[in-house]
């Protein structure tokens, strides 16, 4: 059974490349960290003036990868909390796993067969929803593709920098680490965009910007905290001095920690993590997870449902809408956390700085 499951996935991720080819050949493929057509989040307001009037009974499907992560949580209520504000209906579906690439394609097929206006998608693997977007074009259905793997068709792409998180991570290293040591790397699922890029990002930053640390491993946690719990105990064995980890998000950063407890180096080694859910943040306040790159992802939601309307209404944006991110640690989580209804202005500050 298990075999002829994976026969059917892999067979649906070459469809999926095939179904694509000929629109992909109208447009380059998506690069989201690179792409030059892009406008910052908060540019939308200031380049293309206030949200335009809606069409009454205007309907928006969003599909996540899984409600069992935070972060696909908190984008949903960033798409609930602007669609009330602007008067629309929204409904958001889910895949029951990370990996349940086929389910995740039927519930995205699925919105597009029942008439949704705009779609906001963001898909298992880079390959998984091909098809849809392929239907959406025919339908024509908008479709935006939200963080973090990425569509290489998507003509609208809302997320963050992915490189940019490994590259913030790596510089706490080589500034609060000065005399070096070894590190280690725990990936995200194997060959998704975002995965790919965070690695690569910490990977070639701590190296090129520094002569005196060495990555010694870096091994796939599939977004799972219990798979990145037994890899970093593992590597704790074999590398006993080591000195920190970088986990391409929370969930597998929050085992890691746990692993590193439990070989008593809670005092020696860092860990890092990306996404910026709750538990990172009271793990980094009770001095255990050093610290997590913050997406933001509810006002991530809300920018995203924001374009999405914007593109159903006509106007012609960037192909990509950058959202912010921040390295979050105990010197200042308080400033992010505590900021309520005035993020966005704090953010807008970074931005400055």
């Amino acid at each position: 059974m298990r075999t002829i499951f994976r026969s059917t996935v892999c067979t649906t991720v070459a469809l999926a490349f095939m179904a694509g080819t000929a629109w992909a050949a109208e447009l380059a493929p998506l690069n989201s960290d690179t792409e030059k057509d892009r406008i910052a989040w908060s540019e939308l307001d200031a380049k293309f003036g206030p949200l335009p009037a809606l069409k009454s009974g205007l309907r928006v499907g969003g599909v996540s990868k899984t409600l069992t992560n935070e972060y696909w949580r908190s984008l949903g209520e960033g798409y609930q909390k602007y669609a009330d504000k602007a008067g629309v209906s929204v409904v958001y579906q889910a895949a029951q796993s990370e990996g349940d690439q086929l389910g995740q394609l039927t519930i995205a097929e699925g919105l597009i067969t029942q008439g949704y206006d705009v779609l906001l998608v963001s898909p298992q693997t880079d390959a998984n929803l091909q098809p849809m977007m392929e239907q959406a074009k025919a339908a024509n259905i908008p479709v935006v593709n939200v963080n973090d793997a990425v569509i290489p068709s998507a003509e609208h792409y809302v997320g963050n920098v992915q490189r940019d998180n490994g590259v913030r991570v790596a510089r706490w290293f080589i500034a609060n680490r000065p005399e070096g040591g070894k590190v280690a790397i725990v990936e995200g699922q194997a060959g998704v965009y975002a995965a790919v890029q965070r690695t690569d990002g910490f990977k070639a930053t701590i190296t090129t910007d520094s002569d005196k640390f060495e990555v010694v491993a870096s091994v796939p946690g599939n977004w799972d905290r219990q798979t990145s719990y037994d890899a970093a105990t593992n590597i704790l064995q074999q590398h006993p001095d080591l000195i920190g980890f970088y986990c391409n998000n929370d969930g597998m950063a929050l085992g890691v920690v746990e692993a590193v407890k439990a070989a008593g180096l809670a005092d020696k080694v860092a860990v890092f993590g990306t996404d910026g859910i709750s538990d990172a943040y009271a793990s980094i306040k009770a001095g255990e997870l050093t610290g997590t790159v913050d997406s933001f992802p509810v006002l991530t939601g809300e920018v995203a449902m924001e374009t999405a309307l914007r593109l159903v209404s006509g106007q012609a944006l960037p192909r990509v809408v950058s959202t912010p991110q921040a390295l979050i640690t105990k010197d200042n989580v308080a400033r992010y956390q505590d900021a309520g209804d005035d993020l966005r202005a704090v953010l807008i500050e970074d931005e400055k700085k």
